[in-house]
This record gives C-alpha cells, structure tokens and sequence, in this order.
C-alpha cells in the first residue's frame, strides 16, 4: 500500500499576511478559501497534489517550529535574480547562498510567521 501525500498545515497569525508570502510572493495557486466558522479562516495553496493549508484563527495560534520544520521552492532564474526582490517585500533573509554540490544552490528566508522557507536553484 502506498500513502499519497496531501498537504502540509502551518498555523498562521495573519491570513492576508500568509497570502501574500506563498500566494503572491512564492506564487502557489489558491485552491479554496473559507471560513468554516466566525473565528477560523482556511485556504489551501498549491497545484498538483501537494499542497500548503494555511489556517488562521483564534484555537490556532501560530507555531512555534523555529528551524525544526522547512519547506522548499525552487525558484525561477537565479538567487541573485530574486536578491531584490526579496527587499522590495521586506523577506527577511536567513543566512546568504550556500552549495553544498555543483548541482544545487540555495538559501533561507522567513515566512510572515517565521518558518523556514528554502529558496531553491538548480545549477
């Protein structure tokens, strides 16, 4: 038997915030967004079959995972191509590029929350 993996729920203080980290700036598709009650907002980001639900409200503080949790993109172009871009939106940058081998560079930014998000390129 084999598992399919779904998604992955990160606890968020601020929903427009988020949204505009993984949606607008890392640019994940928004599947669906609701409000199943007065208190809790839900969107689901990605395509394919893997995907990031975001969940905001008052039973659901943001977590506290520091580095024990990262999620990775790879990104399109260079990681000096997206240096400016990363100031204009004020992503707080973990660190500068590494290459741990010739195939693969890559860096750590903050999401709003303060999750480890991993900025990848292909070499």
């Amino acid at each position: 038997m084999e598992y399919r993996f779904a998604w992955v729920t990160l606890h968020v203080r601020d929903m427009d915030a988020s949204l505009a980290f993984y949606r607008d700036f890392l640019g994940l598709l928004e599947q669906s967004r609701m409000k199943p009650n007065p208190d809790m907002e839900i969107a689901f980001l990605g395509s394919g079959d893997a995907q990031i639900e975001l969940i905001a409200g008052r039973q659901h503080s943001a977590s506290t995972c520091g580095d024990s949790l990262s999620i990775g993109f790879v990104v399109p172009g260079t990681l000096e191509d997206l240096m400016p871009v990363l100031k204009s939106r004020g992503v707080s940058r973990r660190g500068e590029p590494v290459q741990p081998n010739p195939h693969i560079r890559f860096m750590y930014v903050s999401d709003p929350d303060g999750f480890a998000v991993q900025l990848i390129q292909r070499l």
